[in-house]
């Protein structure tokens, strides 16, 4: 048995902040109260100072496996997410092939049965990713897939997106969606506005993600299908998800540490590890998702984790792939950028990253009750600590030199330590 001892446990599922002790049974949550350490403990942690949250829970990675193992796999991409906080990852179906069939993903599934972290997977919407025809939905839900995403490409049949929506309502599973129409983005990755021109440069405009997310809002409000908005990065994008949802639409949105942290300005700074589809935006449009964290128009926070090689990435800007890791940075972003700074309670960004994500995907984790899973992570939010190196295979991120706090001391998942910082720093 594991006793954590003097934590301040904070559970947004019911909105616990208290200093108590836990007690872990095998991979359950045995005993919340006040206990004495006994004989009968294999492990006492002393949690004094720290913060005891629900495992973190990041709805959108991508673990490149099958296909592209040599910038991320399974076994790896898991290490990243348990040094990050991180108990549940769902991982995104832009592998290779592509995750529109059975025997990829049983192929997911197994790899992911030796994983120390509970990794999940979705189907693609459409087969092959061309946007043309609905795969089967119901055999890929009944095979294991928690949802539906085409993510890394937009759907522009708008026949297709509802016929798939009504599907997945009909399913109860939620569709995640990719929001850039490509005929109106010229170079993608960088927004197009001063910097782009600096670079000389046409960017990907925001109106390449809003109408989209417009069109999608209301396909949703029409099916009554569970939607998610991935990764919003446009003050008018998230105008249109706040309409939605005041009609009624069941529409959720997650924003990326990266997009509530830079803008486009860093692109100068971190040249192509600060290049990502949606690009970095605006001030404006930065402080637009904080403002819609705040109010809940965007109930997520997700890493789009994008793991490359230096050599894809130490090419010119036009040339270099999107996207950066964020895993093990992303808690920390959080908690320096959103908390430290007062644009949101410790208990609300908790929510952004446990509970929230648990009920998009309908999943019984996120919480912290008594016969529950044992996935927890253990934090100093007042403790800094410099971004040096990462347990991924990949090191794309901006933010490698960065002083953050909210060092990650355990991460514990059905019951089991599967991090604990003395192992890596």
């Amino acid at each position: 048995m594991i006793l954590i001892r003097n934590g301040r446990v904070i559970d947004p599922s019911t909105k616990r902040d208290e200093v108590l002790d836990i007690v872990i049974k095998n991979d359950i949550i045995e005993k919340i109260g006040k206990f004495q350490i006994t004989s009968e403990y294999e492990v006492v942690i002393d949690a004094s100072g720290s913060i005891v949250s629900p495992g973190l829970i990041d709805v959108h990675v991508h673990f490149r496996d099958p296909g592209f193992t040599h910038k991320e796999d399974i076994e790896s991409g898991s290490r990243s997410a348990a040094r990050g906080g991180f108990t549940t990852v769902v991982c995104m179906a832009n592998t290779n092939p592509i995750v529109d069939n059975e025997e990829t993903l049983n192929y997911i599934k197994n790899k992911a049965n030796n994983s120390p972290i509970n990794v999940l997977q979705v189907g693609s919407i459409t087969k092959g990713f061309k946007g043309e025809k609905l795969v089967d939905m119901e055999n890929l839900k009944n095979s294991g897939a928690v949802g539906f995403s085409d993510d890394g490409l937009p759907i522009m049949n708008s026949d297709i997106i509802l016929d798939a929506m009504n599907k997945a309502k009909e399913l109860n599973v939620p569709l995640s969606f990719h929001e850039e129409d490509p005929s109106l983005i010229t170079c993608a990755g960088i927004n197009d506005g001063k910097i782009s021109k600096q670079m000389e440069l046409v960017g990907a405009s925001h109106v390449a993600e809003d109408v989209m997310v417009a069109r999608d809002c209301m396909l949703a409000l029409k099916s009554g299908a569970k939607v998610n908005i991935q990764h919003i990065s446009s003050k008018a994008s998230i105008e249109a998800v706040r309409l939605a949802k005041r009609l009624g639409a069941n529409v959720y949105a997650e924003a990326t540490p990266h997009h509530f942290t830079l803008t486009e300005d860093d692109v100068l700074i971190y040249k192509t590890n600060a290049k990502m589809n949606p690009p970095l935006r605006t001030v404006d449009d930065k402080y637009s998702i904080i403002e819609a964290l705040q109010d809940d128009t965007i109930e997520i926070i997700a890493t789009d984790h994008a793991p490359h090689t230096n050599e894809e990435k130490n090419v010119d800007f036009a040339k270099s792939p999107s996207g950066i890791v964020g895993l093990e940075t992303s808690l920390a972003l959080g908690v320096t950028h959103l908390v430290r700074k007062g644009h949101l309670s410790i208990m609300k960004l908790l929510e952004k990253m446990t509970i929230n994500p648990a009920k998009l995907y309908n999943l019984e984790s996120g919480c912290i009750k008594e016969g529950s899973k044992a996935d927890l992570v253990i934090f100093n939010p007042n403790e800094e600590y410099e971004v040096k190196e990462f347990v991924s295979k990949s090191s794309n991120s901006p933010f490698i030199g960065h002083k953050l706090y909210g060092k990650i001391n355990y991460t514990i998942c059905n019951g089991n330590i599967v991090f604990e910082s003395i192992e890596q720093d």
